[in-house]
């Protein structure tokens, strides 16, 4: 990305902006953020990932059409399993950063966190 002439970084285009804006839109679901966390972490089952993020079945793999229609989830046939995974290694750092500095402040900050949580519910 190059640079404005004051020193700052440019303006990224509209269309950057609302691809963003899109996935961190996808992400913005505690459960969907769980999901991307688990796969994060390895490939999973959609059974796998419903015991891990305690959700059902059915929700857990609504959530993971979703993600991966939009292109941050992939899966691949084992057998008669669907096994999935993150597609976007850009996006496990961007999660991986955001909710490892949200659980190591929560640890310090409590309030802090139900501060983001009101912003975000407005």
């Amino acid at each position: 990305m190059s640079t404005a002439a004051d020193g700052g970084f440019e303006d990224p285009p509209a269309e950057v902006l609302a691809e963003a804006a899109a996935a961190f839109g996808l992400l913005a679901t505690p459960a969907r953020l769980h999901i991307v966390w688990a796969l994060s972490q390895g490939e999973s089952d959609v059974t796998g990932l419903a015991d891990r993020v305690g959700g059902t079945l059915p929700s857990v793999s609504q959530h993971l059409t979703k993600l991966k229609l939009a292109g941050l989830v992939r899966s691949r046939r084992e057998g008669r399993r669907q096994v999935y995974l993150v597609d976007d290694p850009d996006v496990v750092t961007v999660v991986r950063l955001m909710v490892g500095q949200l659980t190591e402040r929560a640890g310090r900050m409590p309030a802090r966190s139900v501060r983001l949580r009101e912003l975000g519910s407005r």
